[in-house]
């Protein structure tokens, strides 16, 4: 990932403080500004950028790739910097977290809501930082918008609005021809200003099923539940790509480990991870990449057929030498050592922390500092994600050394 050129932009103090609070509060990479402590990563995402993104997934490809690593452990930050590197080719991402209970896999309407509720184009770091409209709404209206600039800059009065109209009736075929119906309506009616009915619309394509026969005059028959949901997410991906993205990059993390799961509710997560993994291999799923990032790989565990079915499919290792095609990412196995990777991040850490508090450190204390926050954490890789212990504390050893000038252990801040 070429993040020279992200970094080399000018860091105001406003945002660096935004990105040392974040980081030391919460210990999560912010939405913007990951970008500056990223470390260890490159080999991946270069890898990830060469043979997927660049031209691949472009040229109409799908893949499935699973992330490995443990919580705290740096899966969120990987996939935000996936989702910067989508953007510089124009792909249109949503990131959603997954949960047992707000977003659980194993329903696969839910997930669909998701998808749709978090879909995210390229985004200024001002609106990343402070705040940022998304989802499938935010996407009609932009899209809407650019067209009727497009359009109005050529033409005027009610001609603009027949070519409004007729640009939205020649979209598609998708494959399902609700969606289809769906978003042409609601262009239309932005077009028309008929609020009510593009609200309407907007319930339907959100998966919230108003009343079958409110929609009818849209011709829009079908229900989203489990039983359309893929056939959904394809349309979804078809319709992104003919308004001018280059696909559609799925991005989900697993916020919580799987035991608190029923049986059959495990059973129906692992099926519908296997079904993904199988329409990633279908003609007709083009233009998509899907990252599905986990703690462990504990859930794969069980003697059932579907358990190894799964297995199998995700058994290859992704190697950036040998293997790129490798379904497995293991984080933990980036080439840098651990704590020189840790020391690393935290002299980043150091220069935003600088321009945040507009101060300057010592270079010998600020540098036994990082080693000895650096040295502590990995100690403590058993207990919790090593690199969610560091960036939390490493702040804390900062705000610490601002006020007393002297290099900080990991006892001076009762880590």
């Amino acid at each position: 990932m070429n993040v020279n050129r992200i970094q080399n932009k000018k860091l105001d103090s406003n945002t660096a403080r935004k990105i040392i609070e974040i980081v030391g509060g919460q210990g999560n990479p912010p939405e913007y500004g990951f970008q500056y402590f990223t470390a260890g990563l490159g080999v991946y995402l270069d890898t990830i950028d060469e043979e997927y993104l660049k031209s691949f997934i472009r040229d109409g490809g799908s893949a499935f790739k699973m992330i490995i690593g443990i919580y705290g452990g740096g899966k969120t930050h990987f996939l935000y910097c996936i989702r910067e590197l989508a953007w510089e080719y124009d792909y249109i991402t949503s990131y959603i977290t997954l949960s047992p209970e707000q977003t659980p896999f194993h329903k696969l309407e839910q997930v669909y809501k998701a998808i749709v509720a978090n879909l995210i184009y390229s985004q200024t770091p001002e609106e990343l930082l402070s705040g940022y409209d998304r989802g499938i709404e935010a996407v009609i209206k932009k899209w809407y918008n650019e067209k009727y600039q497009e359009l109005s800059a050529k033409l005027t009065g009610d001609t603009v609005l027949r070519e409004l109209n007729t640009y939205a009736s020649s979209m598609g075929p998708y494959e399902s021809i609700s969606f289809r119906n769906a978003v042409k309506e609601a262009f239309i009616a932005l077009a028309e200003k008929r609020e009510e009915d593009f609200t309407l619309i907007m319930q339907w394509l959100k998966g919230e099923n108003p009343l079958k026969n409110m929609l009818k005059g849209f011709k829009i028959f079908e229900k989203i539940d489990k039983s359309t949901a893929f056939k959904m997410i394809r349309s979804l991906v078809q319709w992104v790509r003919e308004i001018g993205y280059a696909g559609l990059i799925g991005l989900m993390d697993e916020a919580e480990q799987t035991p608190s799961m029923s049986s059959p509710q495990k059973g129906l997560l692992l099926n519908n991870l296997r079904e993904l993994i199988d329409e990633c291999g279908h003609a007709n799923f083009k233009n998509t990449i899907w990252f599905y990032a986990v703690p462990d790989e504990n859930f794969f565990e069980g003697r059932a057929q579907i358990y190894e079915a799964l297995r199998q499919r995700v058994s290859t290792v992704f190697d950036t030498e040998i293997n790129p095609t490798g379904v497995k990412i293991y984080l933990e196995n980036i080439p840098t050592e651990p704590v020189e990777l840790l020391e690393e991040i935290g002299e980043k850490l150091a220069t935003i922390y600088k321009i945040s508090y507009n101060v300057k450190f010592e270079n010998d204390t600020l540098e036994k500092t990082i080693k000895n926050i650096a040295k502590a954490a990995y100690e403590r890789k058993l207990e919790i994600g090593y690199k969610r212990l560091f960036v939390q504390n490493i702040i804390k050893a900062f705000h610490k050394l601002r006020k007393t000038g002297k290099s900080v252990t990991s006892e001076d801040i009762g880590m």
